[in-house]
């Protein structure tokens, strides 16, 4: 699942991952706020999320908030936080929560595909 605010995020992943796609090793499910991605996650048997992929900075409820509830209710279910903003404070917050990775704007997707698989048991 990928947590992103800017609406613009499904068409990039769609691209950058459009190989992978076609193949049927990934299959994402894109939210545009903490909020939605947690309706989501919450009706959701979790083990069918390999993982949350979100952004840090969004209106409302923050990528932190929407981390804190899904490691409180779904210990299990890895979540990696990305930001534009590398700074050391929400590195350290994210990781204090339960985060199982970070990473900063502009996505590396290579090492992203990586980490997925890895993830996923695919590596």
């Amino acid at each position: 699942m990928i947590v992103d605010d800017e609406q613009d995020v499904e068409s990039l992943f769609n691209q950058r991952f459009r190989r992978d796609l076609k193949n049927n090793n990934f299959e994402f499910q894109f939210a545009f706020s903490a909020e939605e991605a947690w309706s989501f996650v919450s009706n959701l048997n979790p083990l069918d999320i390999v993982l949350i992929l979100s952004d840090i900075n969004m209106p409302g409820k923050s990528g932190l908030d929407l981390l804190k509830e899904v490691k409180d209710r779904f210990p299990q279910l890895k979540v990696m936080m990305v930001t534009a903003y590398g700074d050391q404070q929400n590195y350290d917050r994210a990781f204090a929560l339960g985060a199982d990775d970070f990473i900063t704007k502009p996505i590396d997707f290579d090492a992203l595909r990586e980490k997925i698989n890895a993830l996923a048991g695919k590596d």
